[in-house]
C-alpha cells in the first residue's frame, strides 16, 4: 500500500530543506521567504529496511525492492490559509488526498533567517497551522452539511449516516478541537475517510533543531513533545540541516559524519518508523532468486488481505500462505532449512500477518 505524508508548516521552518534533504533532489526551491514553493513537490523516498538486504543476501536475490513513502511538500501556510492568505486555500486542498501530516516546527534560533511572525514559539506555529486546518473543515462542513440534513430528515438513510459524522465533527470543531479526537466505529470509517477533513488526518510532529541539537533535542522540542504526547500523536526530532548535508553522502561516509554528531541514524529513519507507527503499519516480505521486497500492511492484516497487496487476484483466490518468522528464516539461513525444522508454516485465511513474516501465497487464478 502506497503511503503519503503531506509536510506542513509555516515558512521558513525548514520544510522545503527537509523535503529535499529526504528525497535527495532540488525540486523544492529552499529559499529565505514565504511561498517560494508553489506548486507541491512530491518525492518518493525508499523505506529504510535492514532485514529486507539480510534476506536477500540468504536467498541470493538478484534484486531488492523496498517499499516507499512518499512526501508532499506543501507550500508554507500563514495566519488566514483558511480564507486564501497567501494561496491558502490551494495549499490545504493539496493536504486532502494524504494519508498524514507530519507538522514542522521550528526549534532553532537564526537570526539570519526570517520567521514570517517575527519570533520563535513553535507551539504557537502549530496552533496557527491546526486553527486553519479546522476552519477550513469547519467551512466545508457548513457547506456540506445543509444539504445532507435535508436528504436525512427525508428518510435517505446514508444521509442520516452522513448527517451523524458530519455533526460529530463539527461540535468537535467549533470547540476549537481537531476532528480526529472524533471516537469512529469501524462500521463508519469508510464514510468517515469520504469526508476528507484536514483534523482527521493523523498528526507526526517534527521539530526541526540546530546540528547540536540533533541528539538530544533542546528546550524548543520539549514544548513541541509535550504538546504531541497532549494531542496523542508522534514526535520526531530533526536537524533538517543535518540530514541535508548527508544526502550526499554514501552509506560509509554517512555512518563516520552521524558518529560524530552522537547520532546513530539519519532522521529519515525514525522519521518512516514513527510515520508507521502513527498510521498502524508494519512489513512483510516476499523472499526468492530473482527478488526480495518489502510490503506494506496495517498492523492485523490478514493472510489474503497481504496478499491484495501485491495483487487483487491474490486475495480473491487466496488458498493458503506459507510462512516462515524472519527470526527463523535467519537461524535457519533460509527456506530450506527452515521447511526441514518444522518452522514453515501452511496459514489459511484467517492468519493475521506478524511483522517480518517472509510469505509466499498460494492461490486460484
Amino acid at each position: 500500500m502506497a503511503l503519503k505524508v503531506a509536510i506542513v508548516g509555516l515558512p521558513n521552518v525548514g520544510k522545503s530543506t527537509l523535503f529535499n534533504a529526504l528525497t535527495k533532489t532540488a525540486a523544492a526551491q529552499a529559499a529565505n521567504f514565504p511561498f517560494c514553493t508553489i506548486e507541491p513537490n512530491t518525492g518518493d523516498v525508499a523505506v529504510p529496511e535492514p532485514r529486507l538486504e539480510v534476506l536477500a543476501k540468504i536467498a541470493g536475490s538478484k534484486e531488492i525492492i523496498p517499499s516507499r513513502i512518499t512526501f508532499v511538500d506543501i507550500a508554507g501556510l500563514v495566519r488566514g490559509a483558511s480564507k486564501g492568505e497567501g494561496l491558502g486555500n490551494q495549499f490545504l486542498a493539496n493536504i486532502r488526498d494524504c494519508d498524514a501530516i507530519a507538522f514542522v516546527a521550528r526549534c532553532f534560533v537564526n537570526d539570519d533567517i526570517t520567521h514570517v511572525e517575527n519570533r520563535i514559539d513553535p507551539i504557537a506555529d502549530l496552533e496557527i497551522i491546526e486553527t486553519e486546518l479546522m476552519l477550513a473543515d469547519l467551512d466545508s462542513l457548513e457547506r456540506r452539511i445543509v444539504q445532507v440534513e435535508k436528504r436525512a430528515k427525508g428518510g435517505d438513510k446514508e444521509a442520516q449516516g452522513q448527517f451523524k459524522l458530519m455533526s460529530a465533527a463539527l461540535d468537535l470543531l467549533r470547540a476549537g478541537k481537531p476532528a480526529r479526537l472524533a471516537e469512529v466505529s469501524k462500521e463508519d470509517r469508510k464514510a468517515w475517510d469520504m469526508l476528507q477533513l484536514l483534523t482527521a488526518l493523523p498528526a507526526l510532529y517534527v521539530a526541526n533543531v540546530d546540528e547540536g541539537s540533533a541528539a538530544e533535542g533542546n528546550d524548543l522540542s520539549a514544548q513541541v513533545a509535550t504538546r504531541a504526547k497532549a494531542d496523542g500523536a508522534e514526535t520526531v526530532v530533526i536537524s533538517a540541516q543535518i540530514e541535508s548535508e548527508i544526502a550526499t553522502l554514501d552509506e560509509a561516509e554517512q555512518a563516520e559524519f552521524l558518529e560524530t554528531l552522537g547520532l546513530t541514524e539519519p532522521g529519515l529513519n525514525r522519521l518512516i518508523r514513527s510515520a508507521y507507527t502513527l498510521l498502524g503499519l508494519q512489513t512483510y516480505f516476499t523472499v526468492g532468486p530473482k527478488e526480495a521486497r518489502a510490503w506494506t500492511i496495517p498492523v492485523g492484516a490478514t493472510a489474503p488481505q497481504a496478499a491484495g497487496v501485491i495483487h487483487t487476484d491474490f486475495e480473491k483466490g487466496f488458498i493458503r500462505a506459507e510462512t516462515i518468522a524472519y527470526d527463523d528464516y535467519v537461524s535457519l539461513n533460509g527456506e530450506a532449512r527452515a521447511r526441514e525444522a518444522g518452522k514453515l508454516r501452511a496459514e489459511g485465511k484467517a492468519y493475521v500477518v506478524k511483522d517480518g513474516d517472509v510469505m509466499h501465497f498460494l492461490f486460484n487464478t
